[in-house]
C-alpha cells in the first residue's frame, strides 16, 4: 500500500474567504494502481479549471454532490429507489390531473383513440394466432357500438352486463360501450343461479351480453332475467331459445365508421366506468363502483411500476377482475402498449407463450408464481424477454425460487383492493414486502375473536407499534374517496369506521392485517372477517354457508379458511351439524357443492359436530376451529376431504393427511 494525499484546498478559496476554517484532508491509504490515476486526474482537472474560478467552484460542487450521494446511499440504502418512485408518482399525478381537468372530460377510451391516430398499425391485441392492431380494434368496437345502438336501444348512462371469457371480444365490447357513454358490469363467468341473478340487482344493468359457450348458464336463470326486464344477447349468429337474441350477426352487418364523441359528452370523472364484483362479508358478490377517476388511477399504476409503450403485457388473469382489466388492459391503453390475452392461466404453456409473443411484462397472483415454480425444470427456463412481473400475493420463498430459476425479473409486488382507497407498491424489491410507507395510513389493534378494532377508554382506536400486526385503515377524504358498492348502502357503510382517532373522522376499513418493519416496509399478514383467499379468489364464508345449508342433510354450517403446507392463502373448511335423523351423504354433498359453487369456493374439508359454538350474541366462533385445522390426530370429530377423482367426500385418515402435507394429494 502507498500513502497519497488528497489535493490541498485551492489557494484562491483561502484568499477569498480568509476567516473560513479549512480543515486539511486526511491522509488516505490507497492501492498503488489507483494513486497515479487519482493524482493525474486531479492534476489534470486542476489545470483545466485554473483559468476560471467559477469552473473550479463547479468542479468541487460536483465532487461534493457525488460524495453526498454515496453518503446518503450508505445511510439510507433505499434513497435512490425512493427518489425514482417519487419521480414516477409525480409524473403519473401530472398526467392524471391533466386528464381529469380537460374539457370535455378525457376518458380512457379517448386515450385509446389517440393511440389509434398515432400508431394505427401497432399491435394492440394478440390472441392465439391472431393479431389485431389499434386501428382494427377501433373499427371492430365501432361495429359493436353501432349494432348496440340500433338493436339494444342503449343510451348514455346505461349499464350493460358482460358475461364473456378472456378473449378479444371482451375488450372490444368494453371499448364499444365506453364510446357510447355506457358503463359495463363485469360478471364472473364462473358464477351460477342465485349469484348470477343477484349481480343484476347490484348494478342496475338492463342488458346482458354473454359468450356463446355460456348460453347454458344464462338459460338457467332466463325466467328471472325476463322478470327483471333484462334484454339478453348471445354472441352467436343464431339463437333458438325464446327470450334471447343473437348479436354476432348484427355486428357483422354494422358500419365501422367512427362513433361521434357527443354520444358520451356528459361523462365526467365521477361517472361510473365499470362495476367490478368482489366477495366480502355478505354472502353474495358486491358490485364495487369504479368511477372514471378511479379507473384512471388504476390504469396509470402500471406506468408507475415502469410499464412503457413498447412493452408486451401478458394477461392470463380473468378480465372480470381489476388486475386483468384495469391494470393489464387499462394500463396498456394508458401507455399505448400491446396485450396478449390468454383464455386462462396455464403453467405448462406460460413460458412458451412468453417466447412466442415476445412478452416483456407479466401479471401474477401468488398462486400462479408458485405453479410456475412447481413445473418441471427446463433448459429454456431463462430463455425469454420478460423484464417485469406485476402482481400480489407472492410468498418470500416463492419469490426467491422464481428469481433463481427464471432469471432476474423485476418483481413489482403490490397491495390494493378493487374498492379500496389506498394501495402499496414494493418498488424497492424487498422480498416479502408489499410496499413502503409513503402515504398516510394507520394500523390499529384488532380483536380477531370479536372481529372489530380494539378501542381505548375514550372510544378511539389504538395504533400498533412497529412489528405488531394491525388492521389497515385509511382516512376517507375528498382526494381519497370511497365509491362504495352499487345499490348496497348497508354493505358500503360496513366498510367505514367512525371516530377512529378523533370525533367525526371516517376511515375505510380494508379488512386486511399488516405489520411494518424498522425500515417502514409493509408486510401483508392475513384477511379478517368472513373472507379468505384461495386460488387467487376471495371466498365469502357466508355465501358458502348458505349454499351448504341448502343441502338436504345439513342443518348448520360454519365456514372458514385453514392454512395448508405448500399452498398460498387458505383453503375452505366447513364444520357442520346434521339434521335430525339424517346421515352425512358424501356423494350427494359433493354433487351439491360442485353444482352451486365455483371450484375455488368449495370446502376441501368437512368436519361434523353435534352443535356449533357461538358467542353470547350468537355469532359463530371460528378462532378455535381455525387453530385446530384439519389434523385427524388432533380432531376426534369425523373429518372428510373433497376427492375430485372419485367425485365424492372421503374420510380424512392420517395417511391421507400426510399425503396432503407431502404434496401427493392435490387440493
Amino acid at each position: 500500500m502507498l500513502l497519497a494525499n488528497w489535493p490541498p484546498w485551492p489557494k484562491s478559496w483561502r484568499s477569498q474567504w480568509p476567516n473560513a476554517s479549512f480543515r486539511e484532508p486526511r491522509t488516505l491509504k490507497v492501492k498503488p494502481q489507483l494513486t497515479l490515476s487519482l493524482s493525474k486526474r486531479c492534476a489534470l482537472l486542476e489545470s483545466r479549471f485554473s483559468g476560471t474560478e467559477s469552473d473550479l467552484m463547479m468542479f468541487w460542487f460536483i465532487v461534493s454532490a457525488v460524495l453526498l450521494l454515496f453518503a446518503l446511499r450508505l445511510r439510507y440504502p433505499y434513497f435512490i429507489a425512493d427518489a425514482k418512485y417519487m419521480r414516477r408518482i409525480a409524473i403519473s399525478i401530472y398526467r392524471t390531473t391533466k386528464y381529469l381537468k380537460s374539457k370535455p372530460f378525457y376518458t380512457l377510451v379517448d386515450r385509446f383513440l389517440d393511440s389509434v391516430q398515432k400508431n394505427p398499425h401497432r399491435a394492440f391485441i394478440r390472441y392465439q394466432d391472431e393479431t389485431y392492431s389499434y386501428a382494427q380494434s377501433d373499427k371492430r368496437s365501432n361495429k359493436i357500438a353501432r349494432s348496440l345502438l340500433k338493436h339494444a336501444d342503449l343510451h348514455e348512462g346505461d349499464t350493460v352486463a358482460l358475461l364473456i371469457g378472456n378473449e378479444p371480444m371482451f375488450l372490444w365490447m368494453w371499448l364499444a360501450l365506453a364510446k357510447i357513454g355506457c358503463s359495463a358490469a363485469l360478471l364472473n363467468h364462473n358464477i351460477r343461479s342465485k349469484s348470477l341473478v343477484h349481480c343484476f340487482s347490484c348494478c342496475g344493468a338492463t342488458v346482458l351480453i354473454a359468450g356463446a359457450e355460456l348460453q347454458d348458464s344464462v338459460e338457467e336463470v332466463l325466467p328471472d332475467l325476463r322478470e327483471l326486464g333484462i334484454s339478453v344477447y348471445i354472441l352467436t349468429d343464431h339463437v333458438t331459445a325464446e327470450g334471447m337474441e343473437s348479436l354476432t350477426d348484427k355486428i357483422a352487418q354494422a358500419s365501422d365508421e367512427p362513433i361521434p364523441a357527443d354520444l358520451r359528452a356528459n361523462i365526467t370523472f365521477s361517472s361510473p366506468a365499470v362495476y367490478i364484483y368482489t366477495s366480502g362479508t355478505t354472502g353474495l358478490p358486491k358490485a364495487a363502483v369504479i368511477a372514471q377517476r378511479r379507473l384512471w388511477a388504476m390504469s396509470v399504476f402500471p406506468s408507475v411500476c415502469g410499464l412503457k409503450s413498447d412493452d408486451v403485457v401478458y394477461i392470463c388473469l380473468p378480465l372480470y377482475h381489476s388486475a386483468g382489466f384495469a391494470l393489464g388492459f387499462g394500463g396498456a391503453i394508458e401507455r399505448g402498449a400491446t396485450v396478449v390475452v390468454k383464455s386462462k392461466f396455464s403453467s405448462s404453456q406460460f413460458w412458451d407463450d412468453c417466447r412466442k409473443y415476445n412478452v416483456t411484462v407479466i401479471q401474477y397472483i401468488g398462486e400462479t408464481m408458485r405453479y410456475l415454480c412447481n413445473t418441471p425444470k427446463r433448459v429454456s427456463d431463462q430463455v425469454h424477454n420478460v423484464r417485469m412481473a406485476i402482481g400480489n400475493g407472492i410468498r418470500p420463498e416463492v419469490w426467491r425460487t422464481f428469481i433463481s430459476r427464471f432469471g432476474n425479473v423485476d418483481i413489482k409486488e403490490f397491495y390494493g383492493s378493487t374498492e379500496g382507497t389506498l394501495g402499496f407498491l414494493n418498488y424497492a424489491g424487498k422480498t416479502g414486502a408489499v410496499g413502503r410507507k409513503i402515504y398516510p395510513y394507520a394500523l390499529v389493534k384488532f380483536d380477531q375473536e370479536q372481529e372489530e378494532p380494539v378501542r381505548n377508554a375514550e372510544g378511539f382506536c389504538i395504533e400498533v407499534v412497529k412489528g405488531e400486526t394491525g388492521l389497515l385503515v385509511v382516512k376517507i377524504t375528498q382526494k381519497a374517496q370511497f365509491g362504495g358498492y352499487a345499490r348496497d348502502p348497508k354493505q358500503t357503510e360496513k366498510k367505514k369506521l367512525y371516530n377512529v382517532f378523533e370525533k367525526g373522522d371516517v376511515y375505510f376499513n380494508s379488512g386486511d392485517l399488516f405489520r411494518t418493519d424498522h425500515e417502514n416496509f409493509i408486510y401483508f399478514q392475513d384477511r379478517v372477517g368472513d373472507t379468505f383467499r384461495w386460488k387467487g379468489e376471495n371466498v365469502s364464508t357466508n355465501e358458502v354457508s348458505d349454499i351448504l345449508t341448502m343441502a338436504t342433510s345439513i342443518e348448520e354450517a360454519n365456514v372458514y379458511g385453514v392454512t395448508v403446507q405448500g399452498y398460498e392463502g387458505r383453503t375452505g373448511m366447513a364444520t357442520i351439524t346434521l339434521k335430525k335423523d339424517h346421515q352425512f351423504e358424501p356423494d350427494a354433498i359433493f354433487s351439491h357443492v360442485t353444482t352451486y359453487l365455483p371450484s375455488y369456493a368449495r370446502p376441501r374439508f368437512i368436519r361434523i359436530q353435534d352443535c356449533l359454538a357461538v358467542t353470547c350474541t350468537f355469532k359463530q366462533l371460528k378462532g378455535k376451529l381455525v387453530e385446530e385445522g384439519f389434523n385427524p390426530a388432533v380432531i376426534t370429530d369425523p373429518l372428510f376431504v373433497l376427492h375430485e377423482t372419485v367425485k365424492s367426500y372421503r374420510p380424512l385418515t392420517r395417511d391421507t393427511y400426510q399425503s396432503i402435507l407431502d404434496g401427493h394429494f392435490r387440493l
